[in-house]
């Protein structure tokens, strides 16, 4: 088996979708590191993060001729993968229910298994109270690090509006979270 192309460009993985042996291949190395990105995102629907990775191989292939090979294809995927998670929570709107783990992993205490998965079900639930627009704002500013702009230009906002989304979705999920500040 080949390794996933690293810095392939346009041709290259042109290529590599009329070949169906290297198709085959190059599908093997690289869906698992794009579903995984989505899945992180899915908030344990694991449905949703095939369907939607489904949905980034058609499109990233249908539009092949778009990629320059400027960057690794994969990370060009996470991108068309994290607009088809876009397209996802504006389609279901409210019906949405989608969120994700915004705390750390680390957590120093003895009793820090336990403690984590409480915080974490604590948080999970907070989110789960938000409009999914705020929802999806928040997560895409502080679990993808996106800038402000960044964030606004994926949700297809102004700037301003952003903000203002972000800090309703902040006081949002302070409600939400009931204060707590131990973690």
């Amino acid at each position: 088996m080949t390794a996933p192309m690293a810095m392939a460009s346009e041709p290259e993985l042109a290529a590599i979708v009329r070949d169906e042996s290297r198709f085959r291949d190059w599908y093997d190395a690289t869906m698992p590191r794009v579903y995984r990105y989505l899945a992180a995102r899915c908030g344990g629907d694991d449905a949703l993060a095939e369907e939607l990775t489904q949905q980034t191989f058609v499109e990233a292939i249908r539009h092949r001729d778009r990629f320059d090979g400027r960057s690794d294809v994969v990370t060009w995927m996470c991108a068309i993968g994290r607009n088809k998670l876009v397209d996802h929570f504006r389609r279901h709107g409210r019906e949405v229910r989608r969120h994700e783990r915004l705390i750390s992993d680390h957590v120093e205490a003895p009793d820090a298994p336990w403690r984590a998965a409480e915080t974490r079900d604590a948080v999970e639930t907070a989110m789960a109270q938000l409009p999914s627009d705020q929802r999806l704002a928040l997560l895409f500013r502080y679990l993808d690090g996106l800038s402000v702009r960044e964030v606004a230009r994926a949700i297809g906002r102004s700037e301003k509006a952003t903000e203002s989304l972000l800090a309703r979705g902040r006081e949002g999920f302070r409600r939400a979270y009931g204060g707590r500040t131990d973690a």
